[in-house]
């Protein structure tokens, strides 16, 4: 996939995958419970893409006993970064979870490092920090203090952890095996998880609103197939760091949507953090042939 085809593909996952927060904001039921219908529904739209596909079928059969467990454990550590994430808004205010929960890249970054031996410039690296800057401008003024806070900001912290984990593994799986092969193995996994997680919970699988079930399918097809799903298809192509960095744009997009959607306002602390987050990003995306510039300067001098 040539590389303008990739990140315009990673852009519109990012801006799919701000949806989310909206379908969340406005499904009533049980956070397991709409992770489990999220995944679900992801799953049997998935599911004919496979099936109805010679070749998909004869490498679903062909799949080696490692391929079959690290998609499944994969799956396993979304459904444990979706609990994790949903408990930590139990105990700490949306704004400290969400910004804990944007430390993602600098997981992805020491994972990258030290198993594939990646190596971040110094722009990226000012690229990284200046956008998850912007995430704190944003939550700013939100945050709690407290034990309880501090467990639900630890929650928030493994929960980046997880899903950090879970794109690595699937940077690795997309080596070998198809996006759609990958995703419902990985998915069959979350949904196993999180079915009995609910159990043990006693949350009930049925008796919501219309609305509630439009929302879980709205979660799996634009949140999930259009940006999860998504980012599982340029694994191939583009490093589990850049994805990880991509999401941190999630925020911006979900502003935006809430703004003409649920008519939230967008104050003036709330759009520097966005522009912030711009710049991180796009100097992020830039660094290569910024870095390359900046060297050149250096050596004429």
């Amino acid at each position: 996939m040539k590389s303008f085809t990739s990140y315009a593909a990673l852009i519109f996952g990012v801006f799919a995958l701000s949806t989310s927060a909206i379908f969340v904001k406005l499904a009533n039921a049980p956070s397991a419970i709409t992770a489990f219908y999220r995944l679900l529904f992801t799953l049997l739209l998935l599911l004919p893409v496979v099936l109805l596909n010679r070749d998909r079928r004869n490498e679903f059969r062909a799949l080696h006993k490692k391929q079959w467990l690290l998609s499944i454990a994969s799956g396993v550590l979304l459904a444990i970064h979706y609990i994790l994430w949903f408990e930590s808004l139990n105990y700490t205010s949306v704004a400290s979870s969400t910004v804990i929960v944007t430390l993602q890249p600098l997981f992805a970054i020491l994972l990258g490092f030290c198993f594939l031996k990646e190596r971040q410039n110094k722009v990226a690296l000012v690229g990284c920090f200046v956008a998850i800057l912007g995430s704190c401008i944003i939550g700013y003024g939100d945050f709690q203090s407290g034990a309880q806070a501090l467990l639900g900001d630890l929650l928030a912290l493994l929960a980046a952890a997880f899903i950090s984990i879970y794109f690595f593994i699937g940077q690795l799986m997309r080596k070998t095996t198809s996006a759609s092969v990958y995703s419902v193995l990985g998915y069959s996994g979350s949904v196993i998880f999180l079915a009995i997680y609910a159990l043990l919970k006693q949350d009930s699988f049925f008796a919501y609103s219309a609305t509630t079930w439009k929302c879980f399918f709205g979660l799996a097809l634009v949140a999930t197939v259009f940006g999860q799903f998504v980012f599982n298809l340029l694994l191939k192509w583009l490093p589990a760091t850049t994805i990880s960095m991509s999401i941190l744009g999630e925020p911006v997009g979900t502003c935006i949507l809430a703004f003409f959607i649920l008519h939230e306002t967008i104050g003036l602390q709330q759009g520097v953090g966005m522009v912030v987050i711009l710049c991180g990003l796009t100097l992020y995306f830039l660094s290569a042939p910024i870095e390359k510039r900046l060297k050149a300067r250096s050596a004429s001098k």
